[in-house]
């Protein structure tokens, strides 16, 4: 970290707000540009439901203003996967100053896997998880029972899931971003995988429908990440003190008091 980095508390504010004003016109201008295609998006939103549903079930809305609601939020939801990119870049140059001169080198290709991951991760939900979550959750339909579910319904649940499969993504940066700034160790990460697995089923609880399918579909790619995480810790972590003192000692440097052997 570099002296000259240091910025008094009220700085740190200014700088904040600077990079959130950033965040609100970069998802300002994704929102307005995804407006003029909202319903073309809330068709693709709603495929994997349509697939599920049997023939001649459709969406309904309940109110006046809920299809015009609806497709605000649908162009909000996409102006915020567009401006990911620009939301993870204004947050790592925000802890930037905290890092060293050669950690900061490696901020664009950081944003770039943040983005990268948290696109996957809602692409992972949305080909993936909707489709076994709507099968599991329509299959209750009967003959006299039929599912109608609403716009702005389908939308708070599908746009709760791809964010959260977004975030839960970003699981591989932030344990190596730890590891760099010694919060955790990898042998501390390996010790308590048990731990690890018992907090990502709680999570998925929490995150998911109440069912076991959408559950164990976000806690299994959460295991994968985190053994993803140990290894990129290992290429990534910086070296101890003693492992830096032997890779700077040169082979023929003798202790102090040694006699050169003949």
């Amino acid at each position: 970290m570099d002296k000259e980095s240091k910025l008094p508390f009220t700085s740190h504010l200014d700088e904040l707000r600077k990079r959130l004003i950033a965040c609100f016109i970069a998802v300002g201008i994704g929102f307005v540009a995804s407006y003029f295609f909202k319903e073309a998006l809330f068709d693709i939103l709603m495929s994997p439901l349509k697939t599920a549903l049997r023939p001649g079930d459709t969406l309904i809305f309940t109110s006046l203003p809920e299809a015009f609601f609806t497709y605000l939020k649908v162009a909000f939801l996409s102006g915020l996967f567009l401006s990911a990119p620009v939301i993870l870049y204004q947050f790592w140059m925000f802890v930037s100053p905290g890092l060293y001169k050669k950690e900061r080198r490696l901020l664009i290709p950081i944003v770039i896997l943040s983005s990268f991951f948290f696109v996957g991760g809602a692409l992972f939900g949305y080909f993936i998880v909707f489709p076994f979550g709507f099968k599991f959750f329509l299959g209750f339909a009967t003959e006299l029972i039929r599912p109608m579910p609403s716009m702005r319904e389908y939308l708070a649940f599908a746009s709760k899931l791809l964010i959260a499969f977004g975030l839960v993504f970003e699981l591989p940066l932030v344990i190596i971003f730890f590891v760099r700034l010694g919060l955790v160790s990898i042998d501390f990460l390996k010790r308590n995988r048990k731990y690890a697995l018992l907090i990502f089923f709680a999570g998925a609880a929490i995150l998911t429908p109440p069912d076991v399918v959408t559950q164990v579909m976000m806690a299994a790619p959460l295991m994968a990440l985190y053994e993803i995480s140990i290894i990129g810790a290992k290429l990534f972590a910086n070296k101890k003190p003693e492992e830096k003192k032997t890779n700077e000692k040169k082979p023929d440097e003798k202790k102090p008091g040694e006699k050169k052997s003949e």
